[in-house]
């Protein structure tokens, strides 16, 4: 098939390219740093593809996006945090590959949905506790990153988890950015395989679909970087945490 045959399979109407281009230009400010929104893209992209196949379609761009933020912010990366968290993070994949792989697409939807409402809930507690002080035991981290690469491979959606712990570790905002982006590049390579080899939700069409859209993946990363530089407290998060609410009940019971 040629590149417009392919791309003319998905059959997307008007609305559904607008949608997935709004998507994917969030993904670029959330690389770059302007947390909270990547839930959002999670919902759009499953309402357009389906809840398991979107997850497919978004990987690859995450990855090209992650590759702009390590790059991009590298020099701030603190490893001592990753290594934490990475090896529970592995094990919360594997766990995640096995559980989605045998459960029905309706099944699939309502765990990514009960995922956005818990995160949801996560994100307006931290709200609200301007000063909360997590624990630092191993168990903390343990479970954290046994969670976090769990929802990541069930929906691409450890970010409201992930950020809990650093939260903890009180890295500025330039830190934080880093870290999780090297975090979250080194665990999307990692669950690519799974994704082509035993769901079967990227392919060659899904990749070629991805390299039209990879372009406003970048555009918005550089707006992003660019909004960080002049903000340190978004006002756009309790529009945000109603959103993400409302697309996760949606999901639930559509």
């Amino acid at each position: 098939m040629s590149y417009f045959e392919i791309i003319q399979s998905y059959n997307l109407t008007a609305l559904q390219w607008m949608a997935i281009g709004f998507a994917v230009f969030l993904l670029g400010l959330s690389k770059a740093g302007v947390k909270g929104i990547g839930i959002i893209i999670v919902i759009i992209l499953a309402f357009v593809f389906g809840e398991k196949a979107s997850t497919g379609v978004l990987l690859p761009m995450l990855i090209a996006a992650d590759i702009f933020a390590v790059v991009y912010y590298n020099r701030h990366t603190q490893w001592v945090y990753i290594k934490k968290l990475l090896p529970w993070m592995v094990v919360g994949v594997l766990v995640g590959v096995w559980v989605g792989n045998d459960i029905s697409e309706v099944i699939f939807k309502r765990i990514m949905a009960l995922i956005i409402i818990g995160s949801v809930l996560i994100m307006a507690f931290t709200e609200k506790r301007k000063t909360l002080v997590l624990p630092k035991h191993i168990a903390f981290s343990g479970t954290t990153g046994f969670l976090a690469g769990f929802t990541t491979m069930i929906g691409n959606l450890a970010g409201p988890i992930s950020n809990i712990y650093f939260l903890a570790t009180r890295l500025p905002k330039n830190e934080f950015i880093g870290t999780a982006a090297w975090l979250f590049f080194i665990i999307n390579v990692f669950k690519l395989p799974f994704h082509f080899f035993v769901w079967h939700t990227v392919s060659k069409e899904s990749l070629i679909l991805n390299a039209t859209l990879i372009p406003v993946v970048i555009f918005g990363f550089f707006i992003g970087a660019a909004v960080v530089k002049l903000i340190s407290n978004l006002n756009y998060r309790r529009f945000i945490l109603f959103v993400t609410a409302l697309g996760g009940i949606l999901m639930l019971f559509r």
